[in-house]
């Protein structure tokens, strides 16, 4: 770690352990009382508030704001903090780097217009907003971009809107003002210069929105929303780049939300491996403390290994973006994608399985955090799209 990151570091770790963490019984129990599963607790306010005061506020943020309180993190500082804001599901929205919003600011810093900063970077960077992004429809097999059916067609100064979309992902919550949504403006047009971004404020005339979907059952506070846009007139001042450059605008998204998404998921497996060894040494059977048997020590030792390699597989991912920039680490971010929900999903399971029936009740956070981690095998592409990827670059690099 550089030195910054050290401070950084220590200052988050005590963050989470004075506030976070005991914050989380509270948290759960203002979300029972308010019966509403995107009830929006008290207490997130308070924990933005400490982390505000302390430092710990954009930390993703790649430019040094004294403004936005962002440090200008590189990847690889980022990378071990953004694993300690994966250890709570309350971390990342008390720091102000949870998805979606972190990859919107992301979209709207490169490619929005001077407007779009001041209406809608501005707060967002202030936490006092929330976004989503519409890229996912539920007609079509959207890890094909391509495929995307959602029409945005030229309307004098306006573009109208027409199409359907799902798993847009925060837009229950009842701070969401803003949806960037992908759509197609020249069917015609080569596959990869048909689609187009735009601004859209959730509540314009015409959209819609359904429902939230459940995930595994579990209905996420900030939501999966299904949305109709029918007839939604959109000024033509508020698309993105231009014409034709939605897909490059999603790859240029993707890359470090797909990064991000892999060390909250390491920080969320280390915290299930402590879980699994604090209660394998408190649960005697036959005689002896689960931990003592043989193969419960093996899943403990495999953990441990599979979690040091996929660390710095997104370490490597995060200098190679650092260094070569995010086209040049697409391998590496492709792989990491893959490696870290599924070695994840290992250490949790297997956690649970430690547990007992225990383990997959509320009473622990394994259960919905085995449901969390097994959304991202498919959230930002499927494992098999990455892999294509990761088989395409090998196959050319042995040809050429």
């Amino acid at each position: 770690m550089t030195e910054r990151t050290k401070w950084y570091h220590t200052e988050l770790l005590d963050f989470m352990s004075t506030h976070v963490y005991p914050a989380e019984a509270s948290y759960e129990e203002e979300m029972r009382q308010a019966g509403n599963p995107h009830h929006y607790p008290q207490i997130m306010e308070k924990l933005k508030a400490e982390a505000r005061r302390r430092g710990l506020w954009n930390l993703f943020h790649p430019h040094k704001s004294e403004e936005w309180g962002s440090p200008g993190l590189t990847n690889v500082e980022y990378a071990p903090l953004c694993e300690i804001l994966g250890r709570s599901h309350l971390a990342p929205e008390a720091c102000n780097c949870s998805a979606p919003d972190t990859g919107n600011i992301e979209i709207l810093d490169l490619f929005g217009t001077d407007e779009h900063r001041e209406k809608w970077l501005k707060p967002l960077l202030q936490g006092t907003i929330r976004s989503a992004f519409a890229m996912t429809e539920p007609a079509v097999a959207s890890s094909d971009a391509t495929n995307i059916e959602l029409r945005m067609v030229r309307d004098g100064d306006h573009y109208v809107l027409n199409g359907h979309k799902w798993f847009a992902t925060n837009a229950m919550h009842p701070n969401c003002r803003l949806l960037i949504v992908m759509g197609k403006t020249d069917p015609h047009a080569a596959p990869h210069r048909q689609q187009s971004m735009m601004v859209v404020p959730i509540d314009t005339p015409g959209v819609a929105v359904v429902r939230s979907l459940p995930v595994f059952g579990y209905t996420d506070r900030e939501g999966h929303a299904e949305i109709l846009f029918d007839d939604v007139r959109v000024p033509a001042t508020d698309l993105l780049k231009g014409e034709g450059e939605g897909f490059a605008i999603s790859q240029a998204r993707l890359g470090p939300g797909r990064i991000h998404h892999c060390m909250r998921t390491i920080g969320m497996a280390e915290r299930a491996l402590e879980a699994m060894c604090r209660r394998a040494d408190s649960r005697t059977t036959f005689g002896l403390p689960i931990s003592e048997r043989a193969n419960v020590q093996d899943w403990i030792a495999e953990a441990r290994i599979d979690l040091e390699q996929v660390r710095l597989l997104a370490l490597k991912a995060a200098w190679m973006m650092d260094t070569a920039g995010n086209k040049g680490a697409r391998t590496e971010i492709a792989a990491i994608k893959v490696a870290a929900p599924q070695v994840a999903l290992k250490v949790i399971d297997r956690a649970i399985q430690v547990h007992g029936g225990a383990g997959v009740t509320a009473d622990f956070p394994l259960a919905q955090a085995y449901a969390h981690v097994r959304t991202l095998r498919l959230a930002d592409g499927p494992d098999e799209v990455h892999k294509r990827t990761i088989a395409r670059q090998e196959l050319r690099r042995h040809r050429s």
